[in-house]
């Protein structure tokens, strides 16, 4: 009989209620005043560090930080203000495209609609759940690489693709964890449940994890030896 693949409800729970105590109000590290940064910053931030936005998006939000002030700028001139991220020709085209369409069809406002935002150009279903859960409220969960990788891991909701592991994360996620479900999952994968070498040893959630793997504390093997 093979190994448990995945938590119970109750288990799921319990993740959630360990997490949320070590940070009980979770929120994005992204900096950002309005619905209109907080947008520009999650396209920014694909296949980039938040850290590595955050140092760039001031000099561009001081240069427009509304849907009316990007829109007439230049790709080139938005270009200038990130050549720090990653793929940030790209991204400059993108951002200067989704201003113009909030301007010409959304008033200059961020649509609460998914299928509205995702027809902005650079953003796709993570960057529209980002923003239909930190502006709007909204019970949605994001699921970036450290999400991905958390609930694969843990046994919390794996699947071969983020999508499916989006759906099994709302249908094991307890209504009163759905906000920031996210966040707590994004913050783990962040700082404990690392790519390389999850840092177990000190892990909050160790006991429910399913992941066979666990990597010892490195202080233990100078005790053996």
């Amino acid at each position: 009989m093979g190994r448990r693949r995945r938590l119970t409800k109750d288990e799921a729970g319990r993740l959630y209620e360990t997490l949320s105590a070590i940070e009980p109000d979770p929120k994005t590290e992204l900096e950002y005043t309005t619905p209109f940064t907080l947008l520009v910053a999650v396209v920014l931030s694909a296949q980039a560090t938040d850290v590595g936005v955050n140092k760039a998006t001031p000099g561009l939000f001081k240069l427009a930080d509304t849907p009316q002030k990007m829109a007439k700028l230049t790709p080139d001139q938005v270009a200038e203000k990130i050549k720090t991220i990653g793929l940030y020709r790209g991204k400059a085209k993108n951002v200067v495209a989704l201003s113009k369409i909030l301007v010409e069809q959304h008033g200059g406002e961020v649509p609460h609609d998914r299928e509205a935002l995702e027809a902005l150009p650079g953003v796709g279903r993570k960057t529209a759940n980002v923003v239909l859960m930190e502006v709007f409220g909204e019970g949605a969960i994001a699921v970036d690489t450290h999400v991905f990788r958390v609930s694969n891991r843990t046994g919390l909701a794996p699947g071969k693709n983020v999508v499916e592991v989006e759906k099994k994360l709302m249908a094991i996620t307890p209504q009163q964890y759905l906000h920031g479900a996210h966040h707590w999952l994004i913050l783990h994968g962040r700082y404990v449940c690392k790519a390389r070498k999850p840092e177990c040893w000190r892990c909050a959630v160790r006991d429910i994890c399913l992941f066979p793997d666990k990597t010892p504390n490195p202080a233990d093997a100078g005790k053996a030896a």
